[in-house]
């Protein structure tokens, strides 16, 4: 199978730009110098919005849907000894499309996420060979890459649903409410950097991942809609969800479960009814599952720490692949 990789990320305003590009007294604390830039873009009748190339990249979290189930995995700076680790957190991403070559998901990548991650990753030297690839060295690459508006290796699920034109464009959380799903949890993202600046990293960690789950939840949906997936299959999918977040057990898991209210069958609306993965952990429908993911699922949660980032991992995989 193709795998799917529904992501998010979050960031705040990048003040050490700020003072190179201000020209900031090096004396000026952080405070002032993001300060004297808002009063500045006020002045100029600007929000308080950073452009995207003043975006620092804080959280990367990923939705991956694999031939070995289901797994969630977040890249968070850390800031070890006071040094930002955004160059790390970006490549570990790449390393990601890299590796896997996977179908991107997002809601608004194209018009945020994928922007600041090509600009941040530029001002960093990240390395991203397969995300850039248009079809000079791989023809496969030449009609349906990464980069391209129209094209479907990502898919911006809040551009595509809109026809391309931004004032059709629906908010993630409003979609996943009506779609039956969580929706946002805790915060928004106006929210991030004065939960940055209280020292609540992990918060904000949450948040991201939640709506990387909206987002691969409404790709598992917007692929029923578009045939690729059956009903069957769609409950399946949606079931793998559940349990993959059942089994995760931290406390913003349980808030976004008990949030989740299970579908339920409505005349002529097509909606399947809730039920539980066990039965079958075989992926999408777009192509046939290998053998040993017939079997019952068994949810592994790993915690691992690289030299730049944090992840925690969850799959749902059959006891023979485990083992």
């Amino acid at each position: 199978m193709v795998p799917v990789l529904a992501f998010d990320i979050e960031t705040i305003p990048d003040v050490a730009g700020l003072r190179l590009l201000r020209g900031a007294d090096a004396a000026a604390s952080d405070a002032e110098v993001y300060a004297a830039e808002i009063a500045d873009r006020a002045a100029r009748n600007k929000s308080d919005f950073m452009p995207l190339y003043l975006q620092r990249v804080l959280v990367i979290s990923c939705v991956f849907r694999g031939s070995r189930g289901l797994q969630l995995r977040s890249f968070v700076d850390l800031e070890r000894d006071g040094k930002s680790e955004e160059a790390g957190v970006i490549q570990s991403f790449f390393d990601r499309v890299n590796d896997h070559r996977p179908q991107l998901v997002s809601w608004n990548g194209g018009g945020f996420d994928l922007p600041v991650l090509q600009q941040r990753g530029l001002r960093h030297g990240v390395v991203a060979g397969r995300y850039w690839e248009m079809g000079d060295d791989d023809r496969e690459h030449r009609y349906n890459n990464y980069i391209s508006r129209y094209h479907l290796r990502h898919i911006d699920l809040m551009d595509l649903l809109a026809m391309y034109q931004s004032r059709a464009n629906a908010p993630l959380d409003a979609m996943a409410k009506l779609c039956g799903f969580p929706g946002k949890l805790g915060m928004d993202g106006s929210q991030v950097y004065g939960a940055y600046l209280d020292g609540r990293r992990d918060e904000i960690r949450r948040y991201c991942e939640t709506d990387a789950m909206n987002t691969y939840l409404l790709w598992v949906r917007f692929e029923r809609m578009r045939g690729h997936l059956d009903e069957a299959g769609y409950r399946r999918e949606i079931g793998i969800a559940r349990d993959a977040v059942a089994a995760l057990g931290e406390p913003h898991w349980l808030e976004y479960l008990s949030a989740w209210p299970a579908e339920e069958t409505r005349a002529g609306a097509g909606s399947p009814p809730a039920f539980s993965a066990a039965a079958d952990a075989s992926p999408p429908t777009l192509q046939q599952s290998p053998p040993d993911l017939e079997a019952a699922p068994v949810a592994i949660v790993e915690t691992t720490t690289e030299t730049k980032t944090t992840e925690t991992t969850l799959y749902i995989d059959s006891s023979s692949i485990r083992a």
